[in-house]
């Protein structure tokens, strides 16, 4: 079994610190696990630590969750805006688009139309 199978298996964030041999505060960890995961996970994706040894990938995934775990201790989840929903918090709005009618659909009245009291 590889080291990405064998992180796979792991359930909780304590688990991942544990086994990546990665010290922790339980406070910041209680705050920030699934940031802290996620963020992680960012990085691995981001990485090309898929290629390489056993231990060159586990060496590689501890040093993604030292960096995301060193983010989460200098700043807060709100300032680190991993998920969408805090991304798009302070997304800025976008003006609604204002109607638009081309002038090719418009239709001049005929002079009649105009006599009538159509127009």
């Amino acid at each position: 079994m590889n080291a990405l199978d064998q992180l796979r298996k792991l359930s909780s964030a304590e688990d991942f610190f544990d086994a990546l041999g990665v010290s922790y505060d339980p406070a910041v960890l209680r705050v920030a696990r699934l940031h802290i995961l996620r963020r992680m996970g960012e990085y691995l994706y981001h990485s090309e630590s898929g290629v390489g040894t056993d231990d060159e990938v586990w060496l590689a995934c501890r040093a993604f969750l030292e960096n995301a775990y060193r983010d989460f201790v200098e700043s807060s989840p709100i300032e680190q805006r991993v998920f969408k929903v805090l991304k798009d918090a302070v997304k800025p709005k976008e003006e609604p688009k204002k109607p638009f009618v081309p002038l090719s659909t418009l239709v001049v009245g005929s002079p009649d139309m105009e006599r009538s009291g159509s127009l």
